[in-house]
């Protein structure tokens, strides 16, 4: 019997239907013994609660991940799901990308919807600092694997008789890239120092994100969108009162060995715990339950840069530095220059890595961005930055802000990852 081939699939829209976050908090701080999972959780049964998913079938699937994961934490997106008010026969998957992670999350359920794989899916992710997986000390566990290994007690007990006092000191993990040393910091302070990043500017860019944010929450902006989580009702790290100046008596913490140090824990990101997700769906889907599309993801752009052995010196391959060359090839391929966009959000890694990624674009041909449109609701140096959760914040964050425009609208998104990474995205509400 002779088969009939398969129709190529037609890409649909892709519309944002809500998003949910629980509040980001300091490590160490509320949320020091609550789990990716419980975060994770708290953030989905939020989200299934407002829009009505509780009942069999609802969504498609659950795609989620986290930067720093236990051993337990192998299936975390199905492991949330078995815990949730989603139906258990829910699929789901992980999914990792450094600071990326979130966003990826987003396209990748995206595509599926887009390519009529399903009508539906959760996308976001979780991270805890203070909640991060000590790994055994490497040369004790070589020592336990060589005792697993022998084929006699005698040969187990020489194998353990080389563990010594230093043997139980732990792993613990470490902000730092493997190849290099550096932690992600202090990769930063060479890129402000090549891009000549002042301290004024970055402490300025600092202070205005903590007084949007907190002019957001005053409006009421976060209340469909952020769920109280162990007795925190916002984002733990914002500071309304936030100004330049007070910044600007911050010592230095990066790039000490500069001549004139600009990175203080100020202008950059602290360590964060907290988690967000993100539902998608086709419009039908959204239509059939009654659900309003905030916008549509219409294009999205990776790319890498070479931190290592590249162009550091001259700024073009630092290691944040990726949506300096994601962005543009994504413009370039939608026909769009940076005046099209109505918003940008670009992820607050670090003051200087923002400022350094603005004049990157500059340099490359595109518009300066008006800074009335850059981060309107403030961004990651107020709210907190749990590394997988980051993206699934900034695309609910973006879809409900171009939903409250009057008439059409078009965002950017940028984020820099760990690796040399970069993952950027374009909404549209037309």
């Amino acid at each position: 019997m002779e088969m009939s081939p398969l129709k190529p699939p037609v890409a649909r829209r892709v519309a944002i239907v809500a998003g949910s976050r629980v509040p980001f908090a300091r490590s160490d701080g509320p949320y020091a013994t609550a789990s990716n999972q419980d975060m994770l959780t708290a953030a989905l049964d939020a989200l299934v609660e407002r829009t009505g998913l509780q009942g069999p079938g609802a969504v498609g699937e659950f795609v989620a991940g986290a930067v720093l994961k236990h051993a337990r934490d192998f299936n975390l997106a199905r492991e949330t799901v078995l815990g949730s008010k989603l139906d258990p026969r829910t699929p789901a998957y992980d999914i990792q990308q450094a600071c990326g992670t979130g966003l990826q999350a987003v396209i990748a359920a995206a595509n599926k919807i887009a390519l009529g794989q399903t009508e539906s899916a959760i996308a976001g992710g979780a991270d805890t600092a203070s909640d991060a997986p000590l790994g055994v000390n490497d040369d004790l566990r070589r020592i336990l694997l060589e005792a697993r290994r022998a084929k006699s007690a005698g040969g187990r007990l020489k194998a353990l008789a080389r563990i010594r006092p230093s043997h139980l000191v732990p792993d613990i993990p470490r902000n730092a890239e493997p190849r290099t040393g550096l932690s992600m910091g202090e990769h930063a302070a060479v890129t402000a120092r090549v891009w000549g990043v002042t301290r004024e500017a970055q402490d300025e860019l600092a202070a205005t994100s903590h007084q949007r944010l907190a002019a957001a929450y005053e409006r009421g902006f976060f209340e469909d969108l952020v769920v109280p989580f162990r007795g925190l009702p916002r984002d733990q790290n914002l500071r309304p009162d936030s100004t330049a100046d007070k910044l600007a008596a911050l010592k230095p913490v990066f790039g000490l060995k500069d001549a004139e140090p600009t990175m203080t824990a100020g202008n950059s990101t602290p360590l964060t715990d907290g988690a967000a997700v993100v539902l998608l769906a086709s419009e039908e889907w959204a239509e059939a339950r009654g659900l309003p599309v905030l916008a549509y993801l219409t294009a999205y752009e990776t790319a890498a840069v070479d931190f290592v052995r590249g162009d550091v010196a001259q700024g073009e391959d630092g290691l944040l530095m990726a949506p300096a060359h994601a962005v543009p090839r994504m413009l370039e391929r939608a026909g769009l220059g940076m005046e099209d966009f109505d918003l940008v959000e670009i992820h607050e890694a670090f003051a200087s890595q923002v400022l350094a990624t603005l004049a990157a674009w500059e340099k490359r041909g595109l518009a300066a961005v008006d800074r009335d449109r850059l981060n309107v609701t403030g961004s990651s140096l107020a709210t907190g930055h749990p590394f997988a959760a980051t993206g699934a914040r900034i695309v609910a964050t973006l879809a409900k802000l171009l939903a409250e425009r009057e008439g059409p609208g078009r965002g950017l998104i940028s984020v820099c990852a760990a690796g040399g990474q970069g993952v950027t995205a374009i909404l549209e509400r037309p």
